[in-house]
């Protein structure tokens, strides 16, 4: 993984914001997160090594969860 796919973090939360908007429930958005971060960690950052795959592919996802939730905090307590 180089430095410049943590980029792939805040795309993770722009398609789980999309996935929600075509009616997901808010509940199943980290459960969402962290599969999208399996498969992007899967197809894209480590093809050939399934558990490397899978561990960097948690870590995006829960990533994205974090900046989604540190966002919202951050949001909400400003109005």
């Amino acid at each position: 993984m180089e430095v410049y796919d943590i980029a792939i973090v805040p795309l993770i939360v722009g398609l789980v914001e999309l996935v929600k908007k075509l009616g997901l429930p808010s509940k199943f958005c980290p459960v969402v997160s962290v599969i999208l971060g399996v498969i992007i960690g899967l197809v894209y950052i480590s093809p050939n090594d399934i558990a490397q795959g899978v561990l960097v592919g948690v870590s995006l996802g829960l990533s994205a969860v974090g900046l989604y939730s540190g966002a919202k905090n951050t949001k909400e307590a400003f109005d």
